[in-house]
């Protein structure tokens, strides 16, 4: 199966985060790769984009720190519409993931038909690499997933992929 990175993400990571990441007093100084700098942004200065086309449309990516499309450290914000939903899919790399706001129900397993757990405001999940599972939102939901890139999806149906049904529709 061919791997399927988040390309947009890395657009949107490279348009979005590096003025929001900085906050206001950093904003003044140079990041460098061989000294990380601290990270501080406000809620009111969180810079949403859309969502990758290897996710469903509706959803909103914001990347806070790293750049997901690259080996090391990253933080993004998903939010997702009241209803949302990701197929059966899995990820090459371990995901952490916190709720912010929204209750989001997670199905362990090939199906959206397992048994849901849901993560309201507050909850933490860590799923190993390449396990499977799916997602849906039970309100408008934001989480918060961090790890160690490359971030990526791949769908266990790849007819699933809005990205690859886009292609074949054109």
């Amino acid at each position: 199966m061919k791997t399927r990175t988040l390309s947009s993400l890395i657009a949107l990571a490279l348009l979005t985060a590096a003025p929001a990441a900085r906050g206001s007093d950093a904003k003044k100084k140079k990041q460098t790769a061989a000294k990380p700098e601290a990270v501080f942004i406000n809620a009111d200065e969180i810079k949403w984009g859309d969502a990758p086309a290897d996710l469903p449309k509706g959803g909103q990516v914001a990347v806070l720190h790293g750049d997901p499309s690259k080996k090391g450290p990253f933080t993004i914000r998903f939010k997702m519409p009241d209803g949302y939903k990701i197929p059966p899919h899995w990820h090459t790399q371990d995901e952490q993931l916190t709720a912010v706001s929204g209750t989001l129900m997670l199905h362990m397993g090939d199906t959206m038909d397992a048994p849901a757990h849901d993560l309201a405001a507050g909850a933490y999940h860590f799923l190993p690499g390449k396990m499977h599972h799916a997602a849906e939102a039970k309100g408008e939901t934001v989480v918060q997933i961090h790890g160690m890139g490359p971030f990526d999806i791949h769908y266990l149906n790849p007819a699933d992929n809005p990205k690859r049904s886009a292609a074949a529709t054109k």
